[in-house]
């Protein structure tokens, strides 16, 4: 947990395994696979339009241009948010990692170096409005002197921007799954989160094949306009006409009524030497001049079916780049299927595997259970919490049985190796030889608590001594280093100490979640009884000075003395105002002597406020102790 709470929430770091960030990576997360269905919508951009019966032109769609640009727009502020996100983000520091989850780097210096060493890079390329540059600024200008119809700047760009948007998704699903233990919450959540990305590997493939398909048909005309530019026509073919800003044209219009071009690239006739290949379905059909949603769902529907078959029922031609397009269909393939087909199983098929052969999870033991004793809803969400909790950090993995069943010299070496260096942090443990403290490490227990856990109440028994770790308590508030418990620790090194454990002080429970270790009663004892140096002057010094109920008997002899200071004081300094007053006229002159001769002398003393009853019988019996 983050060692500051009370920071201002400007200057605040994010803890990457609390609720604020996995909420948001789940978000961020949503919003790359929406960013990845948007990019390959620039391929629908263009589209074939007839101008007559016999002649056609290439056309930009501007209304889907802007609607593209603005959904891209949008995606792209999601990515600088998370490039934000992960300046104010804090970091496990990789030499913690021996317990527990670690200890988390809160410094922006060493965090933002962090970054920039690390994944900056990758997240600022994915962020870039690239395609928004080309399509409203780069290719109006080539157009307007090149006069030549060219998707390649576009095509180049949205691929280039596309594999590191898709390289972001995976270590943020990674992230999710170590904070949460998964991407969904459910399993059905998990099962359409596989297909979805399925179906966008065939969203891709068709937007692709679409493109290309554009691209086989200018092929084919501007291969026929060049063997017509040959014959020296009075109306010759220009590149220019081919764009439909052109079409209206006079010498366009002339040139359309007597050109061959688009009978020599008519995919309908048989009769013609221009193969398209792969690409003749979409131009028989007429894909390339319908409407955006009817062709974006053909050209889905052809992905998605070639990509499941493996591009089997294609026909390819000699042409190179529609060979290596069937051949990527082929593999991909074959790699999505199969790993569509394993998270599918993980994610549907689980229960009903367990169910068959008779083995449940632990947490559906525990719905089980607390559904069959009626816990309330509040128990119920303590218990998910510290299950989840639990799971999180050890990720599965029952640390203390595995220790236990490893022979006892392997398993005092690995307790060192993990203990040692946490147990020297404790001021009070760092003042102990090496082997006192392998004793101690031998029996030391780690525990984890989730926020709101009451470790233990004032009254009860003290079985522990609890030594924190990451995460706060509350009362006096322990913090990384601290320990609690520490009357058990006086009961241990009593000579002739009873059976009966010592009552605790007072109550601890954690602010947050909090890792850390305990050393029983039973142990704690062992190890004072065996190791006498435990007993020696300099660590009980040592003890009182680290112990906050010594620190609160000190605070309290303290505040009496100074009482009792203050109180000498003011008596010493009345009797000096005393002193130093002079005496009235009317008592020297000899009219003050009454019966018994005795002098009655008034001095006058400042007035001062008379102590509070409790005040007074404070200070009193204080001064009785001193």
């Amino acid at each position: 947990m983050l060692p500051e709470d009370d920071e201002p929430w400007q200057r605040r770091m994010l803890d990457p395994s609390g609720e604020a960030v996995l909420n948001w990576n789940r978000i961020f997360l949503f919003t790359s696979l929406v960013a990845l269905f948007v990019d390959p919508l620039y391929f629908y951009l263009h589209s074939v339009n007839p101008t007559n019966d016999v002649s056609s032109c290439i056309k930009l769609d501007q209304s889907l241009n802007t609607s593209v640009t603005l959904l891209r727009t949008m995606t792209d502020l999601f990515y600088l948010l998370h490039m934000a996100v992960k300046f104010r983000t804090a970091y496990v520091a990789p030499s913690s990692r021996i317990f527990g989850r670690g200890e988390l780097v809160t410094d922006p210096k060493k965090i933002a170096r962090r970054y920039l060493r690390s994944d900056f890079v990758v997240d600022l390329v994915a962020a870039l409005p690239l395609p928004q540059i080309v399509i409203w600024i780069i290719i109006p200008a080539i157009r307007s002197s090149n006069e030549d119809h060219n998707n390649n700047a576009l095509v180049l760009i949205v691929l280039f921007q596309y594999v590191p948007r898709l390289y972001v998704i995976f270590p943020l699903s990674h992230e999710i799954i170590k904070a949460s233990g998964v991407v969904t919450k459910t399993a059905w959540g998990g099962a359409a989160y596989n297909l979805l990305l399925y179906m966008l590997a065939s969203h891709v493939l068709g937007a692709s094949w679409y493109l290309l398909s554009i691209e086989r048909q200018a092929t084919c005309w501007k291969s026929a306009c060049k063997e017509e530019q040959s014959f020296h026509n009075a109306s010759q073919c220009h590149s220019r006409y081919l764009d439909c800003d052109y079409s209206d044209q006079g010498l366009r219009q002339l040139w359309a009524a007597t050109t061959q071009v688009f009978s020599r690239c008519n995919a309908s006739d048989d009769s013609i030497t221009f193969q398209f290949g792969i690409f003749q379905n979409a131009l028989t059909t007429g894909a390339l001049s319908e409407a955006f949603l009817k062709k974006y769902l053909y050209c889905l529907w052809w992905g998605l079916q070639n990509l499941s078959s493996y591009g089997q029922s294609l026909s390819t031609t000699t042409f190179i780049g529609e060979t290596s397009f069937a051949i990527l269909i082929a593999i991909v393939g074959l790699v999505l299927f199969a790993h569509l087909i394993g998270n599918m199983q993980v994610n549907l098929l689980t229960v009903d595997d367990c169910e068959a052969g008779g083995v449940e999870t632990e947490e559906e033991d525990t719905e089980e259970w607390m559904e069959h004793r009626q816990l309330p809803r509040d128990l119920r969400e303590r218990v998910r919490r510290f299950i989840q909790y639990i799971w999180v950090v050890t990720e599965g993995v029952d640390e203390e049985s595995i220790l236990r069943s490893l022979p006892a010299d392997l398993r005092r070496d690995i307790k060192l190796h993990l203990c040692l260096d946490l147990v020297r942090r404790v001021p009070f443990f760092s003042q102990m030889d090496d082997q006192l403290l392998d004793a101690i490490c031998e029996r030391l227990v780690s525990f984890l608590r989730t926020e709101g856990t009451c470790i233990i109440r004032e009254g009860d028994p003290s079985s522990t001594t609890d030594g924190g770790r990451t995460g706060f308590f509350n009362s006096i508030t322990l913090r990384r280093g601290d320990f609690c418990g520490e009357e058990l620790l006086v009961w241990a090194l009593l000579p002739r100490s009873d059976a009966n454990l010592p009552l605790s002080t007072r109550t601890v429970k954690t602010l947050t979640e909090v890792e850390g270790f305990a050393l029983r009663a039973e142990d704690l004892k062992f190890v004072a009884n065996q190791f006498r140096r435990l007993h020696s002057k300099k660590l009980q010094h040592t003890f009182r000075f680290y112990s906050h109920h010594w620190r609160s008997w000190a605070t309290c002899f303290i505040q009496s003395a100074w009482r009792r200071f203050k109180r000498r004081r003011l008596a010493r300094d009345l009797i000096d105002m005393n002193r130093r007053s002079p005496r009235p006229r009317h008592l020297i002159s000899g009219s003050g002597r009454q019966g018994g001769g005795k002098d009655h002398r008034i001095a006058r003393f400042p007035s001062f406020p008379p102590l509070p009853a409790a005040e007074y019988r404070r200070s009193n019996s204080s001064a009785t102790r001193g």
